[in-house]
């Protein structure tokens, strides 16, 4: 009959559902993994009103006892049994016994004879006296308080104390005041009921009660009861679930990169992706971890469960700013704008040269990765009735920037697909230079309604960002920002064709003898053409690879202008290469893992290796100070940092499809990108769609919050430096030097 009660093993090692907890470089909790919503706190941990509170309304003999209170039971059983005052008789379980049943549950007990009701509540009462008087034996009082206030639910998918002071008031435990902690103590009586979110009312009488109870026992003066009475409720509540605090898009990434299987070549389109995953399962220890390291006894660990420990290379403030600078760009001007330019369209939201015959297969395809075609698709439902309730009119609640975040409407949903579609996505990644640790990593504007990570999964074509790896090998082999060259188109022949890039410049500018400089702070396709032609693609490709690119990349002659689709993650990366002086290094997002018990499972460090010379990356920088100072992104100057050492470069593709601006300074390198879903759906002027008005604010605003705030240590007065012994003239003055000058007093133009 008792031969389920826990061991001794058992209660060394209680099976509840800790959360994994993914901790910022400032050991902040971002956010976890869970199946409930649980991390560990200490005794230590709890305010003392907390425990004053808990104990006043539970339990308030809980020092005096060994897991079983007789004299509360007694009285249980004379009002509830003898009296029949089943209202008033109270409970008899002490904090003790409520923690067994919480760790414990054994209803395991199955009879139908006559009384099996008493017999099942009997035996399981006993189970529960037994397992209490084990927890007493075992633990000391504070370490049952503790047990015990991690273990109970309060409520908004919130388990135990650490969880439930975060959800209701973003506060450690530590931190509560008397009125929030006896609020919380309130709530595990009835979750529901006293949850403040649903019915204050009951929530507030249900507080004061606990207050009162304090008062009783002593742990409140009359004066001080009668005061915070008369407090009321005030939350800052934030639900902890799957889409909320911070990065969740990091969250995401981290999941998949931790559970990643070792790489097969049927699994994979291209051979790069493929040979890059395998490089990563070789090399990368974080990349399969879940999948490399077992538990001893050979199962693997579970995220959800465990209660596993991940410290992170993020740094909350500056995920906090970079996360407000995507909303403030999208949703405070960028998103207005571009739906003013969707009035204008057709067929809304695509542009209006797209075929109908694409914009057809664009919608069939959402509607086949939606869950309502494929719900109804399993319920045996025909194309046509699918297809019928595409186009009837339903009550939903979609995504919108408000301060809710979302909007109640009614429209159908093949309407909803094209609503989503008429968003822009951003995401953003910066990391440190001597490091190449991840600092802040954003991969759209809301995780609850986009879930796609625009930041490490998509790759989008990236315009003139490629053109600075061009540059990079010029400056390799010998050229400097200074040398000149005729700036006339370039005609390659390819095959039996010929192709002429584009030109970008004005027409007083054709025939000039200009800097390396000058064009790559306009970026001019003329000289980006007459660098690919001194090279050749091959050689560019290889270029791309010492610098991380590791997407696949078609050696071709137009790759000079960036058609390639690449990641926002490898992109930063490779221009991180930069400010390090030369030294790729690939990026850190974690450094250690720990288990519940704080044992180290794992550490990570960098990866590094020498991309190009030190020389090298001091021209680049200078180049790409020229783009910031005098050319397409003279915006962040005059905009947002005035003053401080900034390099960069905008990007911007066929149709406005892709805006890209990523830039350093010397102790931090960010990359943004912005676009729609899909690349039918974009800003019809160069104006509105370029990188400079699509991408470089959000850059700006982040920098401009990171900038403002001391605590991070980075500076407008960090400088570039030379390396050691290296000296060459860079102000590229001569007797060709007037356009130049004729550049810089246009430096706001709108240019790709």
């Amino acid at each position: 009959m008792f031969a389920d009660i826990p061991s001794f093993e058992e209660l060394e090692d209680p099976k509840n559902n800790l959360a994994t907890e993914i901790i910022s470089d400032e050991g902040e909790i971002l956010s976890t993994f869970h199946v409930e919503n649980r991390s560990f706190v200490s005794y230590g941990e709890l305010a003392p009103n907390l425990v004053e509170a808990l104990i006043a309304t539970e339990d308030v003999r809980f020092y005096n006892h060994s897991g079983i209170d007789f004299r509360s039971l007694g009285r249980v059983v004379v009002k509830s049994l003898i009296l029949g005052q089943t209202r008033s008789g109270g409970g008899g379980s002490t904090i003790t016994q409520q923690l067994a049943k919480t760790l414990f549950p054994r209803d395991t007990v199955r009879s139908n004879f006559p009384g099996a009701k008493v017999y099942r509540l009997g035996v399981s009462k006993f189970k529960e006296w037994i397992t209490a008087v084990k927890l007493e034996r075992n633990y000391t009082k504070e370490e049952i308080i503790g047990m015990y206030m991690n273990a109970v639910f309060y409520g908004s998918n919130a388990y135990g104390i650490r969880a439930a002071s975060n959800t209701f008031f973003s506060k450690h435990p530590s931190q509560l005041t008397v009125e929030e902690g006896a609020l919380l103590v309130g709530m595990v009586n009835k979750p529901t009921r006293y949850n403040p979110m649903i019915n204050p009312e009951q929530s507030l009488g249900r507080r004061n009660h606990v207050l009162s109870q304090m008062r009783k026992y002593g742990y409140l003066e009359q004066a001080a009861y009668d005061s915070i009475v008369q407090i009321p409720i005030t939350l800052n509540y934030n639900q902890q679930d799957h889409n909320s605090g911070l990065g969740p898009y990091f969250r995401d990434m981290l999941r998949r990169t931790m559970n990643a299987s070792e790489p097969k070549r049927s699994s994979y389109r291209q051979y790069e992706d493929y040979r890059a995953d395998s490089t990563l399962w070789k090399d990368d220890p974080l990349y399969g971890w879940l999948n490399k390291n077992l538990k001893p006894d050979g199962t693997k660990y579970n995220l959800d469960k465990e209660g596993l420990k991940i410290y992170t290379t993020i740094n909350a403030r500056m995920q906090r700013y970079a996360e407000e600078a995507v909303a403030e760009h999208l949703g405070g001007e960028l998103q207005d704008v571009f739906f003013r330019d969707l009035r204008w369209k057709n067929n809304r939201p695509f542009s209006n040269d797209v075929p109908r015959e694409v914009v057809n297969n664009i919608m069939n395809s959402a509607r086949r990765w939606s869950d309502r075609y494929r719900n109804m698709k399993a319920a045996g439902a025909t194309d046509k009735e699918i297809n019928e309730s595409f186009g009837k009119p339903v009550q939903m609640r979609v995504f919108a920037w408000n301060e809710r975040g979302s909007t109640d409407t009614v429209m159908s949903p093949n309407d909803s697909i094209k609503y989503y579609k008429s968003f822009l996505r951003a995401s953003m990644m910066a990391m440190e230079p001597q490091t190449g640790f991840v600092k802040a990593y954003v991969g759209g504007p809301d995780y609850r309604y986009f879930k796609y990570d625009n930041a490490r999964q998509a790759k989008r074509q990236v315009g003139s960002t490629i053109k600075p790896f061009l540059y990079t090998l010029a400056m390799q082999e010998g050229m400097t920002p200074c040398d000149k060259v005729v700036n006339v188109p370039q005609t390659f022949i390819v095959g039996d064709t010929t192709w002429t890039p584009a030109s970008t410049d004005k027409e007083e500018w054709i025939g000039q003898r200009v800097t390396l400089k000058w064009g790559l702070t306009r970026s001019s396709n003329n000289i980006s053409a007459y660098l690919m032609k001194q090279f050749g693609p091959v050689a560019l490709v290889d270029m791309c690879r010492r610098l991380g690119i590791k997407s696949y990349l078609d050696p071709v002659v137009s790759l000079c202008l960036g058609p390639a689709d690449l990641t926002l993650f490898e992109m930063v990366s490779a221009y991180n290469t930069f400010p390090s002086k030369g030294v790729y290094i690939d990026p850190v997002f974690v450094t250690r893992i720990e288990d519940k018990s704080g044992n180290v499972l794992g550490n990570f460090t960098a990866r590094k290796r020498e991309a190009i010379s030190k020389e090298t990356a001091y021209l680049m920088v200078n180049l790409m100070e020229g783009v910031v100072n005098e050319g397409t992104a003279g915006r962040l100057r005059w905009k947002y940092i005035r003053e401080g050492a900034l390099a960069g470069k905008t990007g911007t593709t066929n149709d406005q499809s892709d805006g890209w601006f990523i830039g350093y300074m010397p102790r931090l390198t960010a990359g943004v990108w912005v676009g729609a879903e899909d690349r039918q759906v974009h800003f019809e002027s160069l104006a509105l769609g370029g990188g400079s008005n699509m991408a470089l604010p959000i850059w700006g605003l982040f920098m401009q919050k990171v900038l403002a705030d001391p605590s991070l240590g980075i500076s407008p007065y960090d400088a570039f430096t030379a390396p050691a012994g290296y000296s060459v003239d860079l102000r590229c003055t001569g007797a060709d030097d007037d356009i130049e000058n004729t550049a810089g007093r246009n430096s706001h133009d709108p240019f790709f």
